[in-house]
């Protein structure tokens, strides 16, 4: 590769100095016009690249914003970037994208990755086992917007972008409730993450409100994979009495489940009812469709972004 062309380059071969270069390249108009677009095209001629990033940094800004999510691979936190990319874009902002693959160790280097690059700003979704705010604190000190979304850090005194996960679960509950069901499973993720644990709070707030004993052993806690979901069916059918209903907090796993619990010689919706959560397409292509809860992650998204 040859060596990068400079704006003293170019200076060196129009005979003129450096600072006109730099000024007319751009746009300032004590450059006249003429004299502007002799050397756009003399840079253009000799391939000559502007240095956004050290120009930037000189004004204190690299107009990028980190992001950091627990997996890529999920429909959930791709529609939730794919918001963030849409009005990142309008704005002239990139996005440099992270996943802690649901470990504190890699989110807390991730962390350390971002506030290097010099991030302009920190959205993070934390992973399954975080329970500490230090790894974000020079964020803090150095007064970088840091946002939180989805699954947040509690009392972090930091702005967080979540959905009402509480009525959510209650919604879904008293769905199943209303359809006659009584003996009803909550499979949930990590209950130390809000969206689980208020997802929950709804499943209990149905139950009190129609008079349904809460039996904890009725709230399986797992980390909703796909492979969880064949797991969660086979242990379905080897209890004594079979749940007339499952509440699950991933249609992925959701989706799982039925597929092993059909296999199992178990109809579903007729011995078993379903409600899974997201509208992941997932819940469409599987037979009978899934009932499932809607989750606006594309506007949760731009939200995150356009925060102020």
């Amino acid at each position: 590769m040859g060596k990068e062309i400079t704006i003293y380059d170019i200076a060196g071969q129009l005979q003129i100095s450096p600072a006109t270069v730099s000024r007319a390249l751009n746009d300032h108009p004590a450059i006249n016009v003429k004299t502007k677009a002799l050397i756009n095209a003399k840079a253009e001629e000799l391939g000559y690249r502007s240095n956004k990033f050290a120009s930037n940094l000189r004004k204190q800004k690299t107009n990028t914003i980190g992001v950091i999510v627990p997996r890529l691979n999920s429909y959930i936190m791709s529609t939730v970037l794919a918001g963030m990319e849409k009005i990142a874009n309008e704005e002239g902002f990139n996005l440099i994208i992270s996943q802690s693959l649901e470990s504190q160790k890699k989110e807390i280097a991730n962390t350390k990755t971002m506030f290097s690059s010099r991030v302009d700003g920190l959205l993070v979704s934390v992973a399954f086992d975080t329970d500490s705010f230090e790894h974000f604190q020079p964020f803090i000190k150095r007064k970088i917007p840091l946002i939180f979304f989805d699954r947040i850090l509690e009392n972090s005194n930091c702005p967080a972008i979540v959905i009402d996960n509480i009525k959510a679960g209650y919604d879904a509950t008293s769905h199943l409730i209303k359809q006659g069901r009584h003996t009803i499973l909550h499979i949930t993720g990590n209950l130390k993450r809000n969206v689980y644990a208020d997802r929950l709070k709804g499943y209990q707030q149905a139950l009190t409100e129609y008079n349904i004993p809460y039996n904890q052993d009725f709230v399986w806690e797992t980390d909703l994979s796909l492979e969880t979901g064949k797991e969660v069916a086979q242990r379905i059918v080897s209890l004594k009495t079979l749940p007339d209903a499952l509440f699950i907090a991933s249609d992925l796993c959701a989706v799982s489940c039925i597929t092993t619990l059909k296999e199992l010689n178990i109809n579903i919706p007729k011995d078993i009812s379903v409600v899974g959560f997201n509208n992941d397409p997932v819940s469409q292509v599987i037979a009978p469709k899934l009932t499932t809860i809607h989750y606006p992650a594309k506007e949760m998204g731009e939200i995150a972004i356009k925060y102020d």
